[in-house]
């Protein structure tokens, strides 16, 4: 018997297709050093920061001829010992330095030796927030406030005589003012005096605003002492400041009172109010008027 050999089918392996190696994962790549972004980092400049205080802000100077700019609208948590919505602060509209005439320098300016404000005196008034009664008594002949109705802020006769002969002697140029009545009650009075240099304004200040209290009490005062608790930051840092506070006991109304020195310009700042004076709106419109000035 022939001996057969079966036959195996032949079988093709199926054919695989080896897998895709795969790519590998791209990595991303650095941006160029130029190209990075930058890390968000808080400003916490109080002064000269665009809108630093508002209801309230930063100053900075314009340059040159009809440059004019904000400087309100700051956070709340900007303003030195406020923080919260409630805070009392005051609604002032958006504040705008007037423009300086063509090729005048701003107070501040290396080449201003005298410190002379060239914008209109007028113009760097603090306006009334929102809400207030204006004080019809302190807008004077256009714009101009006669030298006796500031002077009637002082409580005796010798210290108006006194100050009106200094200011005679020392070149008074003219008043600037403005005053309004909030809501609350407040009074608020703000009196810019122009003099012919600085120098003149330092000493000025140097006399009627030294550390220990205010060389002349304001009517209606009876004892204002240097407030301690007021921010030093809550100015802008080209000027020089001195802030009081009446002291117990007083009468029906307390005054605060702070006198600035900014280049030419004396600037005196008063609020008082039946029973106690409010810290927070007081220092907000000392901030404001002093970046104006600034």
């Amino acid at each position: 018997m022939t001996e057969q050999t079966e036959q195996q089918p032949m079988t093709t392996p199926p054919t695989t297709t080896p897998p895709m190696p795969e790519a590998p994962p791209v990595q991303p790549q650095p941006l160029p050093q130029d190209e990075q972004q930058p890390p968000v980092r808080k400003d916490r400049r109080v002064l000269r920061a665009v809108l630093r205080w508002t209801a309230a802000v930063t100053a900075f100077a314009a340059v040159g001829a009809g440059t004019a700019y904000g400087i309100t609208g700051m956070q709340r948590t900007d303003l030195p010992g406020l923080a919260t919505q409630s805070d009392g602060r005051w609604d002032y509209p958006t504040l705008t330095k007037p423009p300086l005439p063509s090729g005048s320098p701003e107070p501040f300016d290396v080449r201003n030796t005298a410190g002379t404000h060239y914008a209109d005196l007028r113009a760097l008034l603090l306006p009334a927030p929102k809400g207030a009664v204006a004080d019809g008594k302190l807008r004077g002949t256009d714009g101009w406030l006669a030298t006796k109705d500031f002077l009637a802020e002082y409580a005796q006769k010798e210290t108006r005589n006194d100050l009106k002969q200094s200011f005679t002697d020392e070149g008074l140029r003219h008043i600037a003012a403005r005053g309004w009545t909030t809501p609350d009650g407040t009074h608020t009075r703000v009196y810019l005096l122009q003099f012919g240099t600085g120098a003149v304004v330092d000493d000025l200040f140097s006399s009627e605003a030294p550390a220990d209290g205010p060389t002349d009490q304001l009517r209606g005062t009876i004892t204002s002492v240097f407030d301690n608790d007021f921010p030093s930051e809550a100015h802008d840092y080209n000027v020089n400041y001195s802030a009081y506070v009446e002291t117990t006991p007083y009468g029906a109304e307390q005054t605060r009172q702070a006198y600035l020195s900014a280049g030419d310009v004396l600037a005196v700042i008063v609020q008082s109010r039946k029973g106690k004076a409010k810290a927070v709106p007081f220092r907000q419109t000392v901030a404001l008027q002093s970046q104006l000035l600034g």
